[in-house]
């Protein structure tokens, strides 16, 4: 019996990190840069998935190895745009910011979708949230959406975002 329970923890501990290693992502700055609009967000943390201003679309741009993230969030109606520079850490794809935030790029395919892990630390306690961004306005079922549902099907809470003008006015450079 304990044998057998020791070959199962063995397998589940070897699962995990295959897996881990799977999303490690070789980023190309170039090819990741520009408009990403988001279409779906998972979290264990309710807290996460209530915020009260939500991104519907990231512009990056890169410099060295800075990255500069542009996010429009819909406020009440008003589309408000918030601009903060992180820099790259050891770990290809992984980006630290101000504030204790983080950025880490699980998987992308450059053209069509990429899957990002933010986290915060927040009066001591570290969230996580992982979120699905598309090149598209109109198109989201895309492969990589499927990639996203099978990375968080243990996340427990999941949520599609809001579709809104600002992701729009955002890709058209007018915010």
């Amino acid at each position: 019996m304990e044998a057998r329970l020791l070959v199962v923890v063995c397998r589940l501990v070897l699962e995990f990190l295959l897996q881990a290693e799977s999303t490690r992502v070789e980023l190309v700055p170039e090819k990741i840069a520009g408009f990403w609009k988001e279409v779906a967000v998972a979290s264990d943390q309710n807290l996460v998935l209530k915020a009260q201003r939500r991104v519907e679309g990231l512009f990056l741009t890169f410099s060295g190895r800075n990255v500069t993230v542009k996010a429009v969030y819909n406020s009440s109606g008003s589309c408000m745009t918030e601009r903060s520079v992180g820099s790259e850490r050891d770990a290809a794809g992984e980006f630290a910011f101000p504030g204790n935030r983080e950025i880490h790029v699980m998987d992308t395919d450059y053209e069509r979708y990429t899957i990002l892990k933010l986290s915060v630390l927040w009066q001591g306690t570290n969230f996580h949230v992982l979120k699905y961004f598309t090149r598209s306005l109109e198109n989201e079922d895309e492969p990589g959406f499927w990639r996203f549902r099978e990375m968080t099907a243990d996340q427990g809470l999941y949520m599609l975002a809001r579709h809104g003008r600002c992701a729009e006015l955002l890709k058209e450079g007018l915010v």
